[in-house]
């Protein structure tokens, strides 16, 4: 008796999947099991428009996807397997949302993505994924270690497939997790293409996390080039604030001074600068006074365009404090005497400093700015030093 009741409790067990399975799942399995190849294609797509099959569909496309990977030895690029897989898996994409625990599907799916790793197929494998893995841990690393892998593959000189990288930018934006920041960040390091980059930047903007204080590690501990790419992302972010841009800015501004000159320091130095003058950030003061001597002197020493020096003045009209205008006080003083003496003066810079002289309203400027209107400047340059005498504070 004791041999029986075991006997009968083993086969209700083996047995509980099916009775737990509804009529209309139970059919199509049969159906789907006892078609040829064609056939199944087609059952698929019948399943798709059934209005009686409501939640469990989902478990449909998990045995659908269960037989193709089974059989993808054999079959693995046959046109209608390819089809199969393809309806199967956008249909439990978009089926599976927030209706069930597809952490069986998500095993099969995973396995299948190893069988196309470079193909439209396995695009369409990874965009499920993505949808379907929400908080599971297993599904974050692997699409992380797979992008990651790709990554170092396009570094060395290697061809991937930018399909392949879309599909799993999109798949990282889906699961929504910060530990993809590291890869998406060296999408936009390696030379992609814009399109790529564009996407791998909208994924740093969408995915929830602090990336403010990723983007000001990279600027503060990366290198030279990673630096720059991150200043870049956090100015053109739309996530982040404008406090936020503008604490990254001052951070960029700052390594850009301390750590000598170098071709991706050079720039990320001067789109700070752009960037700080359109924020008016108030406390890059003290380093838009650095910047602005040390552009003075390349200027000087013709190893900077004019177009650097006029920056670095307009910074400090947007920025500066009584310590820039004494900056710019004495660099007018120097014009007018020179005026004075020879006649000769760069007119774009002279009118640059007034009007900067005018943007901080420091009224120790006073005397300077007069100064102008008694000497032979061009109606511009004496119009607006007469605007910045006006916007003097006394």
């Amino acid at each position: 008796m004791v041999k029986k009741a075991s006997l009968f409790a083993l086969l209700v067990c083996l047995c509980l999947p099916a009775f737990c399975d509804s009529p209309v799942l139970q059919l199509y399995k049969q159906r789907f099991s006892m078609a040829d190849l064609s056939a199944k294609a087609q059952i698929l797509e019948n399943a798709a428009n059934d209005i009686t099959f409501n939640e469990d569909i989902g478990q449909f496309y998990e045995y659908t996807l269960q037989f193709a990977l089974d059989n993808s030895m054999l079959l693995k690029n046959d046109h209608t397997m390819l089809r199969i897989i393809d309806i199967s898996v956008k249909g439990m994409a978009l089926s599976g949302l927030g209706k069930a625990n597809y952490s069986n599907s998500l095993d099969i799916l995973w396995k299948l993505f190893m069988e196309y790793p470079d193909s439209s197929i396995g695009a369409e494998i990874l965009i499920a994924i993505g949808k379907l893995g929400k908080n599971n841990q297993n599904i974050i690393e692997g699409v992380n270690n797979y992008l990651t892998e790709k990554n170092v593959l396009y570094r060395s000189g290697s061809s991937v497939n930018y399909v392949m990288i879309s599909a799993c930018i999109i798949a990282t934006m889906e699961l929504n997790d910060s530990s993809f920041y590291p890869a998406l960040f060296a999408v936009l390091c390696l030379g992609y293409p814009e399109m790529i980059k564009l996407e791998a930047h909208g994924a740093l903007d969408i995915i929830s996390g602090n990336l403010k204080q990723f983007l000001s590690d990279m600027i503060e501990k990366g290198d030279p080039a990673e630096k720059y790419f991150a200043l870049m992302s956090g100015i053109n972010s739309n996530k982040l604030t404008v406090s936020e841009r503008g604490q990254l800015a001052e951070i960029a501004l700052e390594q850009s001074l301390i750590n000598g000159e170098n071709a991706d320091l050079s720039a990320m130095r001067y789109a700070t600068v752009r960037a700080l003058t359109q924020l008016r950030w108030t406390r890059a003061n003290n380093l838009a006074i650095r910047h602005f001597y040390r552009v003075q002197t390349e200027f000087q020493n013709r190893a900077v365009a004019r177009e650097r020096f006029l920056e670095a003045i307009a910074l400090l009209g947007a920025v500066g404090n009584s310590d820039a205008a004494l900056a710019l006080c004495l660099q007018l003083g120097l014009i007018n005497a020179r005026t004075e003496r020879t006649g000769n003066f760069d007119e774009e810079i002279t009118l640059a400093i007034v009007r900067a002289l005018g943007l901080i309203g420091d009224k120790a400027a006073f005397d300077h700015l007069l100064n102008v209107s008694n000497l032979l400047y061009p109606e511009n340059i004496l119009a607006a030093a007469g605007e910045a005498i006006d916007r003097l504070r006394w």
